[in-house]
This record gives C-alpha cells, sequence and structure tokens, in this order.
C-alpha cells in the first residue's frame, strides 16, 4: 500500500482525535504493511472544493494545477513511515481513557464517523477516498488529453484562419490600391466630362458667332461694292482738290512773305515805339519828382497843406506868422511848390503806380530804372514802396516786377526771352549788408562797392538770385523784410533805421532778330530824415540818427553839384551816393517820391523835404541810353 504525505500547509485529512497507546494500535499497523495495494504513480491532480472542474470553463493549459481556497493536493506514490508518524502522533495526542465504546458514533447530523481509536477504519475510508480520488484522476487525465488534442485541432484551425486573414488583408490592401487609382480615374473622368460640356459650350458659341461673322461678311460685301463706287467719286474729287492744294500752297507761300513783312514791320514798330516811349519820358525829364501827402491818423484833413482842385502838379503850405509889434493882425505865408506829379491823402496805391507803369516798361526797353523815396520818419515812404500783402494795398516794388514779368511774357510772343536776376542790400550805418543771406550771423562776409570798366557799379559777396516768376521774387523781398534793420523812436513804432536797395537785373534777347538787351530795375526805400529834439534818439538811436541824416545831406549836395553842372560830383562821400551813382549820373530815368507828413509839428520837416525835391526836379543830367546790342 502507498504512502499519503500530508503537506503542512494544507488541511490534514485525519482526524487528530484520542487515540489508545501505541500497543494498541501496533497490530493495525502490520495489518496495513502485509495488504498492499500496487498503485501506479500518477500526476497531482488538484481538487477545489471536492468536485472536480468543468473542463470547458477556461482554455488554459490542463497540464497546469489550478489551486483554491479548501483545496488539499494528494499525492500518490510509497512513502516511507509516514502513515506511522502520523498515527503516533494522533495516539499521543488521544486520552488514557480506555473505556469499551462503538466503533462509530452517531453524528448529530444524521451521519456516522469512527472513534480516535478506529485507526484501522480510519485508514480503511482513507484507502476507499484515494481509490475514489484515482478514479477522478485518470478521468482528468483523459479529459486532458482530450483538450490538449482539442487545443492542437485548434491551433492549427487559428494558424489556418490566420493565413485567410492574412490573404484576405492583401487582398483588402489590392482592393484600397485599386480603389485609390479608380478615384483618380473618376475625378480625371469628371474633369474630361466638365472640359467637354465647355467645349460643347464654347463650340455652340463659335456656330452662333460663325452665323453672324457670315452675315457680317454678306454686309460688309455689301458695303465694299459701295464704296468701290464712293472711291471713284472720290478719285475724280481728289484730283480736284489737289489742283485746288497747288493753288491754295502759293496763297499760304505769299501769306507766309506777307507775315514775314509784318513781322518786321510789327518789330520795326516795336523799336519805333520804344523810341517813341522813350522820347516821352525824356521829354518829362530823366529825373522825375512825385510828392505824395500820407493821410492822418483820424482820416481828418490838414489845414496847412493846400491842394488845388485843379491843378495835380501843385502843392502850398500855408503858414500863420504872429505879429511881433501887437499891433497888426497874424499873417499867412504860403510856400508853392511844383512837381510832376502831387498826389492827396486819399490816392490809391494803384493811382500811384499807374503814373511810372510806363517808366518801369522802359526797363524791359533795356533802360536803366531807377525809384526812390525820400521823406522824414513816420511820412509813408516804407508803405509806397512796399505796401501791404493785400492786393489793393500792394506797393511800388512788388507791382512793379508783376508788370515786368507780365510784359516780358508778351513780348515772347514776338521772340524774346529775358532772364531776371534779383538782389536786396541795405545802407546800415555806412556799411553794406546783405538782406537775401541766409547763412550764421557770424560768418556774415564784408561788402564794397566796386566800378567796373564801363562804369557798372557791383558789390562783392552779394547774394544774387535768379529769379523765374513773380512769386520768387515777392518770397525775397518778405525774406530782406525780416532781415531788415527797424527800431521803434518817438516818431515812429516800426521806424526804418536804413536804406535799403532792391535791384533786379534784366537780360533779354530776340534770337530771330540777333538783338540783345541789358537793363537794371532799382527800387529804393530810403530811411527817413530825424531831428534829435523830435526823434529823442539816445546811444544806438543816436548813432543810427547820425548815419541816416549824413548819408541824406551828401545826396543832397550831390543833387547840388548835378544840378549846378559841377565838374566833380562827390558821390564818393557816402555808400548811398556811390551806390546811386548810376541813378544819378545820366544813363538812368530817374523818379523820386517826396513823402510828406501831414501833422502841424512836422511842418518844418515837410518845408525842408519840398525844397529838397524842387532842387532834385530842377536837375537836368544827361539823356538816358538803352544798353543794347
Amino acid at each position: 500500500m502507498s504512502r499519503l504525505p500530508v503537506m503542512s500547509n494544507k488541511r490534514v485529512l485525519m482526524s487528530s482525535s484520542s487515540s489508545e497507546n501505541s500497543q494498541d494500535h501496533a497490530p493495525a499497523q502490520k495489518k496495513i504493511r502485509k495488504d498492499p495495494e500496487p498503485v501506479k504513480p500518477q500526476a497531482a491532480a488538484t481538487i477545489i472544493g471536492g468536485k472536480r472542474p468543468p473542463v470547458a470553463a477556461t482554455r488554459a493549459p490542463i497540464s497546469k494545477p489550478v489551486r483554491s481556497l479548501g483545496a488539499a493536493t494528494v499525492a500518490v506514490g510509497p512513502s516511507g513511515g509516514v502513515l506511522k508518524r502520523s498515527i503516533a502522533s494522533a495516539a499521543a495526542k488521544g486520552v488514557n481513557n480506555k473505556q469499551p465504546v462503538a466503533s462509530t458514533v452517531t453524528k448529530a447530523g444524521g451521519g456516522t464517523r469512527r472513534h480516535a481509536w478506529d485507526l484501522k477504519g480510519k485508514v480503511s475510508d482513507l484507502e476507499d477516498k484515494i481509490r475514489s480520488y484515482q478514479t477522478r484522476v485518470k478521468s482528468v487525465n483523459q479529459e486532458n488529453e482530450a483538450l490538449k488534442g482539442s487545443v492542437a485541432e485548434s491551433q492549427t484551425k487559428a494558424a489556418q484562419v490566420e493565413k485567410r486573414l492574412e490573404k484576405q488583408q492583401n487582398q483588402i490592401r489590392e482592393y484600397e490600391e485599386e480603389l485609390q487609382s479608380l478615384s483618380g480615374v473618376r475625378d480625371e473622368l469628371e474633369k474630361v466630362s466638365s472640359e467637354r460640356n465647355t467645349l460643347q459650350k464654347e463650340l455652340s458659341n463659335l456656330e452662333g458667332k460663325y452665323k453672324v461673322m457670315e452675315t457680317l461678311r454678306d454686309s460688309q460685301e455689301t458695303e465694299l461694292q459701295t464704296l468701290k463706287m464712293k472711291l471713284s467719286v472720290q478719285e475724280s474729287t481728289l484730283a480736284r482738290v489737289q489742283a485746288t492744294l497747288r493753288d491754295t500752297e502759293e496763297e499760304v507761300r505769299c501769306l507766309k512773305e506777307t507775315v514775314a513783312q509784318q513781322n518786321d514791320d510789327l518789330h520795326a514798330g516795336e523799336m519805333e515805339r520804344r523810341r517813341l516811349h522813350n522820347t516821352i519820358q525824356e521829354l518829362k525829364g530823366n529825373i522825375r519828382v512825385f510828392c505824395r501827402v500820407r493821410p492822418t491818423v483820424d482820416g481828418g484833413l490838414s489845414k496847412h497843406i493846400q491842394l488845388p482842385a485843379t491843378d495835380n502838379k501843385m502843392i502850398t503850405l500855408a503858414k500863420t506868422e504872429e505879429s511881433h509889434t501887437g499891433k497888426t493882425t497874424d499873417t499867412q505865408k504860403n510856400y508853392n511848390f511844383s512837381f510832376d506829379r502831387v498826389f492827396g491823402a486819399k490816392a490809391s496805391q494803384q493811382e500811384v503806380f499807374e503814373e511810372i507803369s510806363l517808366l518801369v516798361q522802359s526797363a524791359l526797353d533795356g533802360y536803366n530804372v531807377c525809384c526812390f523815396a525820400y521823406g522824414q520818419t513816420g511820412s509813408g515812404k516804407t508803405y509806397t514802396m512796399e505796401g501791404e500783402e493785400f492786393n489793393e494795398n500792394r506797393g511800388v516794388i512788388p507791382r512793379a516786377v508783376q508788370q515786368i514779368f507780365k510784359a516780358g511774357e508778351k513780348l515772347g510772343s514776338q521772340g524774346w526771352e529775358f532772364s531776371f536776376t534779383a538782389s536786396f542790400v541795405e545802407i546800415y550805418n555806412e556799411s553794406l549788408r546783405d538782406l537775401l543771406y541766409t547763412g550764421k550771423a557770424s560768418k556774415r562776409p564784408e561788402h564794397e562797392i566796386r566800378k567796373s570798366a564801363n562804369n557798372e557799379v557791383t558789390i562783392t559777396n552779394l547774394t544774387y538770385e535768379k529769379v523765374s516768376n513773380e512769386d520768387q521774387v515777392l518770397g525775397l523781398i518778405a525774406l530782406a523784410n525780416q532781415n531788415r534793420s527797424t527800431a521803434q523812436t518817438a516818431q515812429n513804432d516800426r521806424s526804418s533805421r536804413s536804406h535799403s536797395v532792391f535791384q533786379l537785373d534784366i537780360e533779354g534777347i530776340n534770337a530771330g532778330r540777333d538783338v540783345k538787351c541789358k537793363s537794371t530795375l532799382c527800387l529804393v526805400d530810403l530811411a527817413g530824415s530825424e531831428r534829435l529834439v523830435k526823434s529823442q534818439s539816445q546811444g544806438e538811436r543816436f548813432k543810427e540818427m547820425t548815419a541816416i541824416n549824413g548819408s541824406l545831406s551828401n545826396l543832397g549836395i550831390v543833387i547840388t553839384a548835378l544840378a549846378n553842372k559841377e565838374n566833380y560830383i562827390p558821390y564818393r562821400n557816402s555808400k548811398l551816393t556811390y551806390l546811386l551813382q548810376g541813378c544819378l549820373g545820366g544813363n538812368s530815368k530817374t523818379l523820386m517820391f517826396v513823402n510828406i507828413a501831414p501833422e502841424t509839428d512836422s511842418f518844418g520837416e515837410t518845408l525842408n523835404s519840398l525844397r529838397f525835391a524842387s532842387k532834385v526836379n530842377d536837375c537836368v543830367i544827361g539823356t538816358a541810353s538803352a544798353n543794347r546790342k
């Protein structure tokens, strides 16, 4: 009989009840050894809960044991002495009470169990159980073999299924590739179909156009026949027109000769106009003097200045003198003066300029022209020469510039081309200053008056600006006004402290007639003469007043020398007379404005200004000549 060892960590199959001493067990142990039952060694089996597990419960390999709570592992095979030790251990734990009892004991539940001392019965029971277990193990092994065969067959089928699956996947990939290629073909087919529809539409349109073109061709053929008929008519007309053209060309040639003759006559007329214009100016005098009375501040009339209503060349200063003895009444003394023209307080800027416009025209004819304003400070000299920004109040300088450019543009139709160069200089404290200088004051150059071999007066280091229109000149005048020296005095809030000289050099050429002319338009705004008592000048203002009065005195000396026809004319006594030498020396047409103030307290200054202007008006200088080549 095989021994069955019980594992220490599992539940013990034998009951450890009270047994007899070792002598009582001896016969039973011997009997068991005498009746061995050969048992083939079997593989261990795992019994869960005393029942065989279902075969189809899982797909796991049957060779692996499955354990669960309450299961015992029974090993079948020979064992030596294990059973004796178990029985001895059970006997040692038993009770020494040897009272005779029955072999079995009825359980409370109705079953039977053996007494602790009935080891043989227990062994018998164990052997029965072992045989039952062995039977079960055999059946389980058979089932395991059957399951192994089934698993092998399933694995074979799974391999076949995998092969079929791989084959089908390959087919699917082929189908997908073919589907993609078919999709591109379908898109291309749709594109071709769309193009076909477009071509069909174009074809239908072209067919319609072709029909229209056929109709148009027929109409054009008809029109062509008509045009051929007209062409024959036109050819005959052309022959007549050509004959007429020859006659017209001969007429045009004659007209061109007439135009050339008229241009010659026009040029001769222009030259004659210039000669007569110059003759008229000479008859009026090379030095002409205009007098202008400034209006009063309140707009009233001055009592001591009288202007005859019927004579615009006369002016009278009336002064009431008291009797020294007191026995006679006061007497009135009159000072009568006669000039080329006298303008009252109500005369406009336009009215003043109309009188000198012909003189300005002489500048384009090649004559040097000079216009300057003289008078005491605050008498309106700057207003007469420059005026204001508004058109109706503009002065002589902007109006003269406007006339020069307009007249030059008109002469352009007769073949004349003019170039203009402008400069602006002031004489301040007997020194020259460039009013168009835009550099740093510390680097301002020095200027000197030079006289060339052909008696032309020039200034060194002076700014000369080429100008081509009126706006450019007005911009230069505005710049010069900003740079000019002015100051406040007792007689004038903005008194000019220097003499300003604007000079416009004019060069004209008529290429068709091979004629050139060159002239200078000089417009001068003199500083006002002052009396120390009235101006109350001090310091720098006193120095400026001394320089202004000195230069004006030298101007009077030069005018007196010219009037007396002296051999030596002291032009070099001052920068002003030296600069105006060309205007005063005879080769220029000169106009002087004498401006007078209407106030009674300015009577003395007004009388001196009129006396000086009368002396200038009496001067007879040489005849001006045109600078023409």
